[in-house]
């Protein structure tokens, strides 16, 4: 690495600048012309269901719990609706690998482009924690608290993406896969518990349970809170009190039918759009758990179309008790004394509520975790039980693919009868919620809107998830300087081969619009852009436009906080599009406390030659090749002044490379020069690292900086990839 006072200085004065440096465009007003329909479905799932292939995961345990591993094809009997099937494809997966996605295709049956093989990216888990907060008391959500943010602070991985979401919808914008631990902390600091648990105000009060007792006619439950209602109201007569108890029962279970359902219906939204991700998903399902009325609902129903969605987007649910060790009793109860033990005791009671959980679980071949007071225990077990599995592939016959049919799966070893085989337990030739019992795609209720290049790009902008039919990336980075003060910077950048060009008057022409917002940390949006890029490109200009990025830029200025920067790029010719987003938190630098810019990277291609003959521009997508150098820079705001205050700052900045959560690079402590340098509360700083000895795989760069004087330290960091 070489430190600051060998970095060219015209990089430190430029670097805030030179990003702006793309391939020459005109600009022009944004068109009004019909868009054309965009193709932004994604069809990357685990679990595949055609007339020509169905393919699931399985896992298999021995009874400590350990994978069992080296199985082959010819070892699993695996049957649907009771009837054998013969294995078409299996193999064995790494959850999160680089790998994962080519080995999916293979499994359907899609070749990679040119046969070429898969890349080593690193990819990384993809973790949902779903937060049944319309089933979770005060104590059981601030110990769930402490459980996330330990797997935020000790063990999600450097590449994991990982979202916290709740069935209420309490966390409103924050409910988005990311990286950024800042942004899962402010999701589970804003955790918080709803006064809407059903439950009843009389007294003694009645349980779910209870309730679903008396709706079943049990005498016994009835006759108990008959004869309290009695003692109470002297001179009534028991039909009377029997009425009025069965419809406080029967309200109970009404209450509770449409909390159920509303539970399922938003896990069957948050399993509907994972269906987008590549891989296999690993979802938490955390409650206290809750009643089936199995009798006079639609609850199994519910609960296997939920599955099923789950199964289609290739995700594995585990379900997880929030109560803990649990007898069923609780001592903030008023429930009257039971002499004569009429009421259903406090672990039949406890069983039942967690009856919902096996069944969930069990359904998408995951496993629910009961009766411990370790959630943190839990979630390690499941990352490491989930790291591994295999994927089975079978040609279904006619039957299985009847419309509208639920077709049960079974899985074991030939032979271990002793192993633990986890497999969903089915699944539904048809999406139940797209399709009728035909088969045919449902009708839209309302005819769509029309659809133009604003709403085509504010879709894209508000999607759940970035679109990639366009490729489209962008960079968010915030600055302080003296001639512009506070800034965010937002760059976006368009792959040139996905946009669509064609010859006219001898040159090659096109066209991209793109639009953007700034969100803060409530889904407020705030500053907004809109443009076109019109492309003029000779043809003696083409190879250098194909070499680069297409790329715009934005300014703002905005208050300190925590804010999402969500862009999306359009090709005129195609229609195709594409968003990415990114998370950018700027400081509060009037706390006076040290902190530091964005970090900016950039290469240099040609490993050894002079810097000041090979300029530098801000990589907007961070990727680089072996035999290049990647450089860096950042300011240092408010570090502490020696000799009375008016002294220069002493702070020593180190760099870390880390591969996998793991260091591969560690500098010594290099001393920030203050030397001639007018503002000494914006220390800059720049240096290079080779990349040559680093193989191919996903990295962070960390940049610490120490105040020496303060005792005091901050640091940033930013993601690239070699490849």
């Amino acid at each position: 690495m070489r430190s600051l006072n060998t970095i060219p200085k015209r990089f430190l004065g430029a670097a805030l600048f030179c990003i702006y440096i793309f391939v020459p465009v005109a600009y022009g007003q944004q068109s009004t012309a019909p868009a054309q329909a965009s193709q932004d479905s994604a069809d990357e799932d685990v679990l595949r269901i055609s007339t020509d292939l169905v393919q699931t995961d399985v896992m298999v345990f021995d009874k400590q719990g350990r994978f069992i591993d080296d199985l082959k094809p010819e070892q699993f009997e695996l049957k649907v609706d009771g009837k054998p099937q013969a294995i078409s494809f299996f193999e064995r997966i790494t959850a999160g690998s680089g790998n994962e996605e080519s080995q999916l295709a293979a499994a359907r049956g899609v070749a990679r482009a040119g046969n070429a093989p898969a890349r080593p990216l690193d990819r990384g888990r993809t973790i949902f924690f779903f937060i049944d907060d319309l089933h979770l008391y005060a104590e059981s959500l601030m110990r769930l608290r402490r459980t996330l943010l330990n797997f935020i602070d000790k063990e999600m991985g450097q590449n994991d993406q990982v979202a916290i979401t709740s069935a209420s919808g309490q966390l409103g914008f924050l409910q988005q896969l990311t990286d950024n631990k800042t942004v899962l902390r402010k999701a589970v600091e804003r955790l918080s518990y709803r006064a809407t648990l059903v439950r009843d105000t009389d007294r003694p009060p009645m349980t779910i349970y209870q309730a679903l007792q008396i709706e079943q006619y049990n005498n016994d439950v009835l006759g108990f809170f008959v004869e309290q209602m009695l003692r109470d109201i002297p001179g009534m007569k028991y039909e009377m009190a029997a009425g009025v108890v069965r419809g406080r029962a029967r309200a109970l279970v009404q209450q509770s039918d449409s909390v159920n359902t509303n539970v399922l219906l938003s896990l069957s939204s948050l399993m509907r759009s994972t269906a987008r991700l590549p891989g296999r998903k690993l979802v938490f399902f955390v409650s206290e758990g809750f009643v089936m009325n199995v009798r006079d609902s639609d609850i199994l129903n519910k609960i296997r179309r939920a599955t099923d969605v789950a199964a289609r987007s290739g995700t594995v649910i585990y379900t997880m008790d929030a109560r803990g060790l649990e007898t069923g009793v609780n001592a903030t109860d008023a429930t009257a004394f039971d002499p004569f033990n009429r009421l259903p005791s406090a672990s039949t009671e406890l069983r039942a509520s967690q009856e919902a959980l096996q069944v969930i679980a069990a359904g998408t071949g995951g496993r629910a975790l009961l009766n411990s007071n370790s959630l943190d225990l839990g979630i390690v077990r499941t990352l490491k039980e989930t790291s591994v599995y295999y994927l089975l592939a079978w040609r279904p016959d006619s039957e299985q693919q009847k419309a509208g049919k639920f077709h049960r799966i079974e899985a074991k070893v030939i032979g271990r009868p002793e192993l633990v085989v986890r497999v969903r337990n089915g699944f539904f030739t048809n999406d139940p919620a797209t399709t009728d019992r035909r088969g045919n795609s449902k009708k839209p209720s309302s005819q769509p809107p029309a659809r133009t290049i604003e709403t085509e790009l504010r879709a894209a902008i508000t999607d759940v998830f970035p679109r990639s039919t366009l490729p489209t990336l962008v960079t968010a980075y915030y600055s302080d300087t003296p001639e512009s003060g506070p800034l965010l910077s937002i760059v976006m950048a368009v792959s040139p081969e996905a946009v669509t060009l064609q010859m006219k008057d001898g040159k090659q022409t096109g066209a991209v619009d793109v639009a953007g917002s700034v969100y803060n940390d409530e889904g407020k949006a705030g500053a907004n852009f809109s443009d076109q890029l019109r492309l003029s490109i000779a043809p003696e200009d083409l190879p250098v436009f194909m070499n680069n990025s297409l790329s715009y830029n934005y300014q703002v200025r905005l208050k300190p906080g925590l804010y999402q920067v969500r862009v999306a790029a359009r090709d005129a010719g195609s229609g195709r599009t594409g968003s990415a987003t990114q998370w950018i938190e700027i400081p509060d630098l009037s706390k006076r406390q040290l902190t530091m810019s964005s970090v900016l990277v950039g290469g240099r291609a040609v490993a050894g030659q002079d810097a000041d003959a090979n300029p530098v521009n801000i990589s907007v997508d961070r990727r680089f090749t072996p035999k290049s150098q990647l450089r860096f820079m950042t300011y240092i705001y408010n570090a502490q002044r020696g000799a009375g205050g008016d002294g220069s700052p002493d702070v020593a900045l180190q760099v870390q490379i880390f591969r996998d959560d793991q260091p591969v690079i560690t500098t010594a402590l290099s001393k920030v020069r203050t030397e001639g340098l007018p503002d000494k509360t914006r220390l800059p700083y720049a240096a290079e690292v080779q990349l040559d000895r680093l193989p191919v795989g996903q990295y962070v760069l960390r940049v610490t900086a120490i105040d020496r004087i303060a005792k005091t330290s901050t640091s940033q960091q930013v993601n690239f990839l070699i490849e």
